[in-house]
């Protein structure tokens, strides 16, 4: 079971705005179709910003007018800005965070959780959007029964990886939490077997209960007596 990428999970059919799309094309756009969020597109394809509802909120917040507070923050100043804006250049949030199709998964979610945003845009390798990836794609990784990783354990944990027969181990997995039970013949095996479940795609805790024979983690030093 290969790490999902970002293409193999984001969004591919992806509705776009361009720079000049008019403000309330972009409401229709994102309550006509049960979107968040919109990207916005140059005219080659690249993503140069992204307008979300709560960008077009702002206009609806400053419609009476009033300026922000003579110490309001910066986010708040960019707010007040955009109350004013008519078109998706306005009102878009820039610069966007972007990934390659071929990114894995986990450096997806890294990336999401650093950068504090809800989706990233998948790029091809002339910055062209080729798709979206939001934080419930991301979750998607998870969706595979507990058979079938199971049996993706057994057979590139211990075979593969420890070049083990897998016949004295217990694996079991329970809504993606793997116990691991048995004897290995050393203490090294017993954690390389923790550390490369724990890294598979879906698993999503590991309870390690294996043994093992002796200690090779262990480095006795021998003094010598010298006449």
């Amino acid at each position: 079971m290969r790490d999902p990428t970002a293409a193999s999970l984001m969004t591919r059919e992806v509705v776009t705005a361009r720079p000049d799309t008019p403000f309330k094309d972009l409401v229709e756009l994102l309550t006509g179709r049960g979107l968040s969020a919109v990207p916005v597109v140059d005219d080659d394809g690249r993503p140069v910003g992204v307008v979300s509802e709560a960008d077009l909120v702002a206009k609806e917040e400053y419609k009476r007018g009033g300026e922000p507070a003579l110490f309001a923050g910066r986010a708040t100043r960019r707010r007040r800005h955009k109350a004013e804006g008519a078109t998706a250049a306005e009102v878009m949030t820039s610069p966007v965070v972007t990934i390659a199709p071929d990114a894995p998964i986990s450096a997806a979610a890294r990336e999401l959780a650093t950068a504090g945003v809800r989706r990233l845009f998948v790029v091809d390798e002339r910055g062209r959007l080729a798709g979206v990836l939001a934080r419930r794609d991301v979750l998607k990784a998870f969706l595979v029964d507990d058979e079938s990783l199971r049996a993706e354990i057994l057979r590139t944990v211990f075979q593969r990886v420890l070049w083990l027969e897998p016949a004295g181990v217990d694996v079991r997995v329970d809504r993606g939490v793997v116990t691991l039970g048995g004897k290995l013949e050393r203490r090294s095996e017993v954690r390389m077997a923790e550390h490369v479940t724990r890294v598979l795609p879906a698993v999503v805790n590991v309870v390690n209960n294996l043994t093992y024979d002796w200690d090779d983690t262990v480095t006795d030093h021998h003094v010598g007596l010298g006449g």
